[in-house]
């Protein structure tokens, strides 16, 4: 059995999320060798000369070292490969006392040398991307033959290296009904945590078909059934309501500790009421700096401003952490706080940060 994360770990010391993210997202670059037709950046072959300078990187780390409770920094992309400074930064931002992890692309970039430095200059763990249990679903996502093995062999290398692993696979209707033989294959891989994102309509992502409240639902009682069969961790991203899921099918509150996080490792982590803006805060390779990766609405610009007073002070920031201030369903939801819906699927579907989850089907009793 896999013992419980350092993330999981953090996640349930902190009580609030006014002062300090618990997520930095830093998207490195948004050149990346894959084509994939949900890219959130769209991303391209080239690096944009707009990126964040080394020496810019470095004064962003400095200041996200300086937030009460420092953050995990979780660098992405694009593909972080791209960048010729990825390992001097990595190695500078664990110098300096921040946790490190990495989402690189399944591409040739990624060799087991790769993989070595990476554990070498102190990454705590290594994220791949798997949009199916066969080479076609996931190929067909991902836009480059031969991807698929190139991921597997990937998480395979880490494990035998010793860098802890997670898998990210993006539900659609392409690959829902695939969940159980996923699960299974990843039970191989030896990973420590299974996200599931829910598809949000951004970026490429505009052109896809997603799954509807029910279907969503559907897809959080299979989830809920390989969290408590596979030895690894299963949570969701962009799906905060799969929390009120799987605290509606608990056998009893006894499950559940006083910080809405779930201790044993055969149940979903709940982290209680992160979202968009509220414990997680995106940073652009240009410094743009949003609510989250999904959720593209400016906040601030680093280096400009600092990314400690963006998160603390910007009013779109702090209006987000304010479950007061959710709309419809979701406004009256007895869960609003510990869920209260993606801000970014609201805001991508109805122009309304606060406007109720689209894709939940749970009906809250009246007040």
């Amino acid at each position: 059995m896999i013992a419980p994360t350092s993330v999981a770990s953090r996640m349930r010391a902190r009580r609030s999320f006014d002062k300090s993210p618990m997520l930095v997202f830093y998207e490195m670059t948004q050149a990346c060798d894959l084509v994939c037709l949900h890219c959130r950046a769209c991303a391209k072959p080239e690096r944009d000369p707009a990126e964040l300078t080394t020496a810019e990187s470095k004064q962003m780390f400095d200041q996200l070292a300086q937030f009460p409770e420092p953050p995990m920094l979780i660098l992405t992309g694009g593909d972080p490969l791209k960048r010729a400074d990825i390992f001097e930064l990595i190695e500078y931002g664990i110098s300096i006392g921040l946790s490190i992890s990495i989402t690189p692309s399944a591409t040739p970039l990624m060799t087991r040398e790769a993989i070595q430095r990476l554990k070498d200059s102190g990454i705590s763990r290594m994220a791949v991307s798997v949009d199916g249990s066969d080479a076609s679903t996931h190929e067909k996502m991902r836009g480059v033959v031969g991807s698929f093995q190139r991921a597997l062999d990937i998480l395979s290398d880490a494990r035998d290296i010793g860098l802890e692993t997670q898998v990210n696979t993006t539900i659609t209707p392409a690959n829902v009904d695939q969940i159980e033989s996923m699960g299974d294959l990843f039970a191989d891989l030896g990973i420590a945590m299974w996200s599931a994102f829910f598809l949000i309509p951004v970026g490429r992502a505009d052109q896809m078909e997603k799954l509807n409240a029910d279907e969503c639902e559907a897809a959080f009682e299979r989830l809920w059934a390989q969290s408590k069969k596979q030895p690894y961790i299963v949570k969701t991203t962009e799906a905060m309501h799969f929390r009120r899921f799987a605290i509606q099918n608990r056998p009893s509150k006894n499950a559940q500790n006083s910080s809405g996080c779930d201790e044993d490792t055969h149940r979903p982590f709940i982290p209680m009421g992160v979202n968009d803006g509220k414990g997680v805060m995106f940073v652009s390779h240009a410094g743009i700096v949003h609510p989250s990766g999904f959720l593209p609405v400016v906040c601030g610009v680093f280096p400009h401003q600092s990314v400690v007073k963006i998160y603390q002070d910007s009013p779109i920031m702090k209006n987000l952490r304010d479950s007061d201030l959710l709309e419809g369903k979701c406004g009256r939801c007895e869960f609003r706080n510990i869920c209260g819906g993606s801000r970014a699927r609201a805001y991508a579907m109805t122009g309304n940060l606060f406007a109720e989850e689209p894709d939940c089907c749970y009906i809250p009793p009246e007040k």
